[in-house]
Parts: C-alpha cells; sequence; structure tokens
C-alpha cells in the first residue's frame, strides 16, 4: 500500500515553530504577525503537507492495491468522505494557528502548536489518500480557512485561554463524532481509508482530553449547537464540492 506523502524529520514542533514565528508571537511586530499568518494560511491550503509519521496502513494488505479493489461506486463514495475529511484538518489548521497567535502564555501555544503538528500529518494523510482515489480537495478551501481562522482568533481574543481551550475540546468531540460516522459509512473494503480515519479519531479523542486537562472550561449549550450547525453546513457542501 501506497504511504502518505514524504516522512520529514524529528523535531516537527520546532520547525512549525521556527517558520510560523509563533513561539514568540508577543515579540513580533504587527507585520511579522501578519507575514508569519499568511504564510501558515497559504501552505495550508496551497502546498502539498508533510507527514512527521508514516501514514496508518493495514500490514496484512500491504501488498494489495486497495483502490483497484473499489468500485466505480465506491471510490466516489471514499473520494467525498476523505474531501470532507480534509476540509476539516484544513479548519483545524486554521483553528489552531489563530488561536497560538490570540494567546499570550507561551505553555498554552506550545500546547496548540503541538496538537498542530499533529493535524498537519492528518492533512497530509487525508491530501494523499484524495490523490489515490482520483478524486480532489474542496474547491472553497480558502473559504473554510478563513472563516475557521475568524472564529478561532476570536474565541482566543474574547473569551481568553480558558474558553480557547474550552472551543479545542468541543470541537474536537464533534471531529471525533463525525470520523466515527464515517468509518460506519466509508465502503466496507476501502480499509485503507479506515485505517487514516481510526488513527484521526483517536489522535482528536486525546487532544481533547488533553485541553481539559490544561483547565478548558464547558461552553455553553447555545454556543455547542451554533458550532454543530457550522459544521454540518460545512460537511454537507464539501461533500459535493
Amino acid at each position: 500500500m501506497q504511504s502518505c506523502n514524504k516522512i520529514e524529520g524529528t523535531a516537527v514542533l520546532t520547525s512549525v515553530c521556527d517558520t510560523w514565528g509563533m513561539n514568540h508571537a508577543s515579540t513580533l511586530n504587527p507585520m511579522d504577525l501578519i507575514l508569519a499568518t499568511a504564510d501558515a494560511a497559504l501552505k495550508t491550503v496551497f502546498a502539498p503537507a508533510t507527514a512527521s509519521r508514516p501514514c496508518p496502513t493495514l500490514p496484512e494488505r500491504a501488498d494489495t492495491d486497495s483502490v483497484k479493489e473499489l468500485s466505480a461506486y465506491d471510490k466516489t463514495e471514499s473520494g467525498a468522505l476523505m474531501r470532507v475529511n480534509h476540509v476539516g484538518e484544513v479548519c483545524a489548521q486554521a483553528l489552531y494557528t489563530a488561536q497560538s497567535l490570540a494567546t499570550r502564555d507561551p505553555v498554552l501555544r506550545a500546547h496548540l502548536l503541538a496538537a498542530s503538528a499533529e493535524e498537519t500529518d492528518h492533512l497530509a494523510w487525508t491530501e494523499q489518500r484524495l490523490a489515490e482515489l482520483g478524486a480532489r480537495p474542496s474547491l472553497l478551501n480558502p473559504l473554510w480557512y478563513a472563516g475557521a481562522f475568524g472564529i478561532g482568533f476570536l474565541a482566543g481574543k474574547l473569551g481568553g485561554d480558558l474558553v480557547s481551550l474550552g472551543f479545542v475540546v468541543e470541537t474536537e468531540n464533534q471531529v471525533e463524532a463525525h470520523l466515527q460516522s464515517h468509518l460506519d459509512r466509508l465502503p466496507a473494503n476501502d480499509l485503507a481509508s479506515k485505517a487514516i480515519v481510526a488513527q484521526m479519531k483517536a489522535d482528536e479523542a486525546r487532544h481533547a482530553k488533553e485541553a481539559q486537562h490544561a483547565g478548558a472550561i464547558t461552553l455553553p449549550t447555545p454556543v455547542q449547537g451554533l458550532m454543530r450547525m457550522a459544521a454540518k453546513v460545512m460537511t454537507t457542501v464539501a461533500h459535493r464540492i
């Protein structure tokens, strides 16, 4: 089975922080922050993602061609579902970038960037799987990124760090449930996509727990409902466009 994108380096967090300049965000001037933020956005939306971990695979099926085993209908369905998952990772990059920019706490910033580095793995894995399935990413990725960035930045600036962490918890909980639904909906014989989604689901659950341990507050029920509505719009549109 083909691996997902090349594996590059071991100091992923250090590389990401150095590239974005986010470890010292409080000392950067406004123009530096704008350039660093724009660089992160352009790389997420337009540049190929690079994973720090191998793409999840099933060893017992490593010598099979997982795409040729799928019917045309199954390839289309898998491609649509993985496109939605890819959009979710684009949004995750935007959220974590915005929240790391908004906080003044270097410990929280490091926590957010560490989670973002793992989300970059997800971005690379879903991107590669889309290519294998002959599917394309969402045409609206710049819009999804911009919307998620705005929400993340507002959550960090207006609500403070504990609200920002609460936003992480609720987002990851909803994403975990969404990924479980995709495990149920993916074609039974698309084991490659299922392996990727299963690892993503495990990572998202861990991110939520880490944010809870860091002191996240529970968001009000109306806010949780609005987040679910926004996610529903995104997943419905991204499934097709």
